[in-house]
């Protein structure tokens, strides 16, 4: 980056070889310090448009990025669901209080109180209750007893009666870990013959309906899920090109989560994900992602 130019090539290979989120943190501290600059703010001066927004999304680190992230769709005009949706849903409760902490002490507020200005009244109670860390830990076992009562629950929610009790579905999406609610779906189908997936979606609308699928998507199968939203932000007209940055950087930070979502999205879509990005972007940020997903 230093005198006339860039060379984008070694900044894009710097970069997307660093390893994890503790080597980038140091990485950045020594070249603050060794240079009395701010690598984040040298990126952002050198390069331009997405291309910028995925070399900031790495040299932030995961944690920062998804506070960064959350603080873009819950301040302007609207809310961007989905970001909420991909930031907060199908988390760890560690991976949660460390979010909301670090939000806290960027922002001076609370995580909680900056999505309850934003969200309706039902969806607001469902982020609450995710935002809360209550979920039970992927370790422990499936208990039998829980997963009947969570069935009949779910079904007297939904499908049972006049309308629906979506704050009963909610507490369970919400508290239940990934095994868990696994084991539900499939004993769902089991006794009443109806997809989960497809009582929530008759049942629910808007960004609810959004929300409780994605997190039973990631229940069900967090690589498939993930290789699904990386072709929603390149499928149809246009590219969602904020997700799609934010997307692959997330996955950059675990690399066997990375290598099975690349094998997922080879077997639902016939193609190398890096081959789908190549023809759906252009120029430096082209090689950026392809750098960060791999050949």
């Amino acid at each position: 980056m230093k005198g006339f130019g860039t060379r984008e090539t070694e900044l894009i290979g710097t970069l997307a070889r660093v390893p994890d989120a503790l080597v980038m943190a140091s990485l950045r501290r020594t070249y603050d310090a060794r240079f009395k600059r701010d690598l984040l703010k040298d990126v952002g001066a050198e390069t331009s448009g997405y291309f910028c927004e995925t070399l900031e999304a790495l040299v932030r680190g995961p944690l920062a990025q998804d506070v960064h992230c959350l603080h873009d769709a819950l301040h302007g005009a609207g809310t961007k669901e989905t970001v909420l949706n991909d930031v907060l849903l199908g988390r760890s409760n560690a991976d949660l209080r460390a979010i909301a902490a670090d939000y806290h002490h960027k922002h001076r507020t609370t995580l909680e109180s900056a999505v309850r200005g934003d969200l309706s009244a039902k969806t607001e109670r469902l982020f609450a209750m995710v935002l809360a860390a209550q979920r039970a830990e992927d370790s422990a076992p499936v208990m039998q007893q829980q997963l009947d009562q969570d069935v009949a629950e779910l079904h007297r929610a939904t499908e049972g009666k006049m309308g629906t009790d979506e704050l009963a579905v909610c507490h369970i999406f919400a508290h239940r870990s990934d095994g868990q609610l696994r084991a539900v779906s499939a004993e769902f189908m089991r006794r009443y013959q109806r997809p989960l997936e497809k009582v929530i979606s008759s049942e629910f609308s808007f960004h609810m309906k959004d929300a409780l699928l994605r997190m039973l998507a990631v229940a069900e199968d967090r690589a498939m899920a993930d290789a699904i939203a990386l072709e929603d932000t390149m499928k149809g007209p246009g590219t969602k090109d904020r997700l799609l940055v934010n997307r692959t950087v997330r996955l950059h930070w675990n690399k066997q989560h990375l290598q099975q979502v690349k094998g997922a999205y080879r077997h639902k879509y016939k193609k190398e994900l890096a081959q789908r990005i190549k023809s759906d972007t252009s120029g430096h940020y082209e090689s950026a992602l392809v750098a960060i997903v791999g050949h």
